[in-house]
């Protein structure tokens, strides 16, 4: 690929931070965010519904809700990530648990890696990211052009036909 094929977008200072907690990882996300508390309200909140209602009467937190995982939450950040409106993803997964959502859980995953969005899986990522120095100001990232590739396949095939 060149240098052609691929967009730059910006993230804002004030970041769009999703944060996802399969059950037995809930615990986990709340002390995490409790400890964090002061960085993440400086930041937009969004969670899936169950974790996100936790938060909120835990901590007191003003957070965007989506549905809960299993019931499309997965998918609706998923959405957010693909139009460039989340820029971190914290999700505590468990990994040893069998999910019968895990479809969801690894398209969230791969949406979130498809579009360079910051992604930790575990809370050593997590205390990495929330303490970079890039966490409060802008962020120039770097994305394939995927309607320009678009158009190449459907000229491509266009031609064989």
């Amino acid at each position: 690929m060149s240098e052609t094929d691929y967009k730059n977008f910006r993230f804002p200072a004030k970041k769009r931070i999703a944060l996802v907690a399969h059950d037995s990882r809930k615990k986990d996300m709340l002390e995490w965010v409790k400890y964090n508390r002061a960085s993440l309200t400086e930041h937009e909140l969004y969670a899936t519904g169950t974790t996100g209602a936790i938060l909120a009467k835990e901590l007191g937190l003003d957070i965007h809700l989506f549905k809960s995982g299993p019931l499309g939450g997965d998918q609706q950040i998923g959405a957010r990530i693909a139009e460039h409106q989340i820029e971190i993803v914290i999700f505590l997964w468990d990994p040893l648990m069998s999910h019968p959502h895990e479809p969801d859980i690894y398209a969230l995953q791969r949406i979130a890696t498809t579009y360079n969005v910051v992604l930790a899986c575990d809370r050593s990522t997590a205390d990495f990211i929330i303490s970079s120095p890039l966490m409060n100001d802008e962020y120039e990232k770097v994305v394939i052009d995927f309607e320009k590739q678009r158009l190449k396949r459907a000229a491509k095939l266009i031609e064989t036909m």
